[in-house]
């Protein structure tokens, strides 16, 4: 009978000892490229009243693995995105210096000064999708890259945006 009640000090012990919470590690800091795709994302989010994105890593390397397809095998064309499960935005642009991610969301935002939000339009012979999934606001994750083309002293950039938008008829903030 003695050995019993030790048994239960014991058992109780380690049931203590098990039921410590966990510790955990940050996630590891963005690259510099992720963090300015979400900047500029996000700063003209912000002009419109939408809450920031969040970086995806599985968005990011979907994408990265396309435009490097594009690149490789596609001699650095525009991809073809309508049969993707996200919403996506790509930037195909001639420079003999770098484009940088902001400059890429720049240029997608430029297409505002076209898109009119009270009648959820744009003006006729202009584009606004590119502007309104930036803006989207039910999208909450974002993963982008981008390649260079050597041959063309040009970049190609894609991003996806998770969940989709530009829906006909539903206005994006």
């Amino acid at each position: 009978m003695v050995h019993g009640p030790l048994f239960l000090l014991a058992a109780l012990a380690i049931l203590h000892v098990t039921a410590e919470p966990a510790t955990v590690a940050p996630p590891p800091p963005l690259p510099a490229a992720a963090r300015e795709f979400l900047e500029a994302h996000d700063m003209a989010r912000a002009e419109v009243g939408v809450q920031p994105l969040r970086w995806s890593q599985q968005l990011a390397n979907a994408t990265s693995r396309l435009v490097r397809y594009q690149r490789d095998k596609m001699a650095c064309q525009f991809a073809n995105l309508t049969a993707e499960k996200y919403g996506a935005n790509q930037l195909w642009a001639r420079s003999t210096t770098a484009v940088t991610p902001r400059m890429v969301v720049e240029e997608w935002v430029k297409q505002k000064q076209f898109y009119n939000h009270t009648d959820n339009s744009c003006v006729p012979n202009h584009r606004c999708g590119v502007y309104t999934q930036v803006v989207w606001r039910k999208s909450v994750e974002l993963g982008c890259a981008q390649v260079t083309c050597v041959k063309d002293q040009a970049s190609l950039t894609i991003c996806f945006y998770n969940p989709p938008g530009n829906y006909v008829g539903e206005s994006p903030y």
